[in-house]
This record gives structure tokens, sequence and C-alpha cells, in this order.
């Protein structure tokens, strides 16, 4: 059986490597999410429960919004507005039986949902601030793993930066949809109306998979 841990056995030393830089950093600085938090997709999503993978760029760099998840928040934190834009779309594709109670999206996690950032901190308001850090070295990889070990995973990949890493993806033995990334600057142009939600779960019927409940608690 597959796990984590070992996938990532070959990476081990970069992950390492990049750990030791935001610990030090963060003695002057404010870095989010976490510390314990910042693999938190893949303690959530098994690697032999992957669905569904919804690429992220960076985590949110307001004080109490990044836990881990890409595009999720802690209970009780003000829904950012990509976020919002999410839940919009969510509750105009399926319309029934959605409850949206938090933007905490972990109960996506837990089904199978791999909430993934490619970059994975990121410093309190300086969006993008960790880009040359090497995350994405790290999070390519877990990509090309799941591309290879997986057959069927439907990818959700969200504006322009996302769909960079379609390469990574073999279009033969997996799904990939596209975008515009929900933010309130382009949600317009075509993610309202993508019904990426329903798409999914008529992708996981066909496969004999149990379906998404895109419910948040």
């Amino acid at each position: 059986m597959y796990i984590w841990k070992n996938l990532l056995k070959k990476k081990q030393s970069k992950i390492v490597q990049i750990l030791k830089k935001i610990k030090i950093q963060r003695r002057t600085q404010t870095i989010f999410p976490h510390q314990k938090n910042i693999f938190n997709a893949l303690h959530l999503t098994k690697f032999k429960d992957i669905k569904v993978v919804i690429l992220g760029q960076d985590p949110y760099c307001k004080v109490n919004q990044a836990n881990g998840l890409a595009f999720s928040v802690n209970k009780k934190i003000f829904i950012p507005p990509s976020l919002q834009n999410i839940f919009k779309e969510i509750k105009s594709d399926i319309k029934k039986g959605i409850k949206i109670e938090s933007g905490c999206l972990k109960n996506w996690a837990k089904q199978g949902v791999l909430l993934l950032n490619s970059i994975l901190t990121v410093s309190c308001n300086i969006p993008g601030s960790h880009s040359k850090y090497g995350w994405e070295e790290i999070t390519d990889y877990i990509i090309k793993l799941i591309n290879y070990y997986h057959v069927g995973i439907i990818f959700l990949l969200w504006g322009s930066y996302a769909q960079k890493k379609k390469y990574l993806i073999n279009c033969k033995r997996h799904y990939i949809l596209c975008a515009s990334h929900p933010s309130p600057l382009s949600a317009y142009r075509s993610f309202f109306g993508c019904k990426h939600f329903s798409q999914v779960n008529k992708i996981l019927l066909s496969q004999k998979k149990k379906i998404i409940d895109w419910s948040t608690t």
C-alpha cells in the first residue's frame, strides 16, 4: 500500500531544507499556515483515497485564514472572496442537498478531494512570498505520483497558474477540467457556470465511485 511518507522519501532532504529555512524565519516574521498544518492536505487525504485534485497557488496570507488546504479557511473565519465564489457556483450547480456552514473544506478532504497548494507557505500579508523556496519541486512531484500510480483522477485546474500544471498529467489516464480562477477578478470569465462540481460527481458515478458531498460543516 502506498502512503505519503514512503512516496515522498525521494524528496525528504529537500523538504527538510525548506522547513529549516521557514523555522528560522518564524523567529522574526509571521508565516502561514502553522508549522503543524503545512502538510494538512496530505494528512487529511490519504494517497489511496484520492478521487479529485483541486490545485491552488499558495496559502491565504491574512491572520487565521490558512489551514493547509487550498482555498479553505478554519471555521468561524470570514470566507474569502474566491471561496465565496466557489460556494456560489456549487449552489448554482448542485442546487439541492448542499449545506455551506463554514469555509472549512475538511469534509471534502476526508472524502478524497486533495486540496493542494503548489506553494505550501507564505509570509503574512505578502502573497507569493515563498514562490522561490522550492515548494513547487515537491508539489509537482506529488502531482507526478498521482498521475503515475492512479487512474481516473479528476483534476480541477482553475486559472492560468493551475493550468500550467497540465503537462504533469496524462489526459488519457485522468480527467482535467479547466476554468478561470474563482477570484472576483476572473470568476465571470468561465468559472461561474463551469458546473465542475456536478461534472465531478457524474464522472465518479461512471467509475462506480461514491460521489462527493460538497457541503461544509
